[in-house]
């Protein structure tokens, strides 16, 4: 199913989206902006569809044969801009799939639909090629531009565009969803919503890791045993799980909901609200080892540390200075 209401979460776009299909009243563009797997490509999807769906629907009738062939990835009324190199999208890309194609009228459906993902990508040359189509469309043009960076976007491109923010899914939602479509049991439907921060789609992908599970299970031992380890060892088992394809920060993220939950033990007693409930006696010993303003201190470490990873500092020395907090405030 690709329908509005299949979408969890972002009812403002849902109801921007639907009030525009309702009136007739659509944009010749749109930014829809948010992190990477948050629902923006599926989002644009349906949206392409209910603007060619034979019915002239606010929801896309799925049985029409302009339906089908968008659910087929085969209208031709519906162009997804490809880029040839894998960080940038060129003025070449842009003039031979949308400037040069504009002009021809659609071949079967009342819009032109444009959908440009990672917007970002696009060079400076390519965002004033854009530009010259975004100045003078013809009324059958809708360009969809999707980005997990807005800001990368020239003032003139996002004065001339709708601009759709997307928002952190409420934690619940993505719980029921992952719980009720995807059969994810109780437990582990709750460490992939604490992992997600309001991503959908990385939720999704979680829960369907074997990877994240490996992960996640050598990060708590080293976690459990880290007080009675050389740092040489500490390192060498970063390492190890560094091998795998999970994201650092995802890695990071691990530990930080860790030491919330020792915070949280140590301030109530109460197991219920924690995320990895299933490890209490491990969390309890952090809890009763580590001061309130040790554990702290340890966030802020690990927040720092996802700082300069992302300012590519050496990696080895950011996470020894990690490591060393964390064994002097454990």
């Amino acid at each position: 199913m690709a329908q509005f209401k299949e979408i969890i979460g972002q009812e403002q776009i849902k109801e921007h989206l639907q009030n525009a299909l309702a009136s007739g009243k659509v944009s010749h563009a749109y930014i829809i902006n948010g992190e990477k797997s948050s629902g923006k490509e599926f989002i644009a999807r349906i949206f392409a569809m209910a603007l060619q769906c034979e019915k002239r629907d606010v929801e896309p009738c799925q049985e029409c044969h302009s339906c089908r062939q968008a659910l087929s990835f085969n209208h031709p009324d519906i162009i997804r801009v490809v880029h040839e190199k894998p960080n940038s999208i060129s003025v070449d890309d842009i003039r031979a799939q949308v400037n040069n194609d504009v002009g021809i009228k659609p071949y079967s459906s009342p819009y032109k639909v444009y959908v440009i993902n990672e917007a970002e990508k696009m060079t400076p040359q390519a965002q004033n090629a854009i530009l010259k189509t975004l100045e003078e469309p013809p009324a059958y043009a809708v360009i969809l531009l999707l980005t997990s960076n807005v800001n990368s976007l020239l003032p003139t491109i996002l004065s001339r565009c709708v601009v759709l923010n997307m928002r952190p899914v409420a934690d619940e939602l993505i719980k029921k969803y992952l719980m009720e479509q995807l059969q994810v049991p109780d437990y582990k439907a709750e460490v992939c919503v604490a992992f997600a921060r309001g991503n959908v789609g990385k939720a999704k992908a979680l829960a369907s890791s074997e990877e994240f599970e490996n992960v996640k299970a050598e990060a708590l031992s080293l976690l459990k045993y880290i007080q009675d380890m050389e740092l040489s060892e500490v390192i060498a088992a970063i390492k190890k799980i560094t091998e795998y394809k999970l994201e650092i920060n995802d890695y990071l993220d691990i530990f930080a909901i860790w030491y919330r939950d020792a915070l949280l033990f140590k301030a109530t007693h109460d197991m219920n609200h924690l995320v990895f409930r299933e490890e209490i006696q491990a969390l309890r010993r952090t809890a009763q080892h580590s001061s309130y303003e040790g554990i702290e201190n340890i966030l802020k470490a690990l927040e720092t540390a996802k700082r300069r990873l992302d300012a590519n500092v050496n990696f080895e020395l950011t996470m020894e200075l990690l490591m060393l907090t964390i064994q002097e405030n454990s």
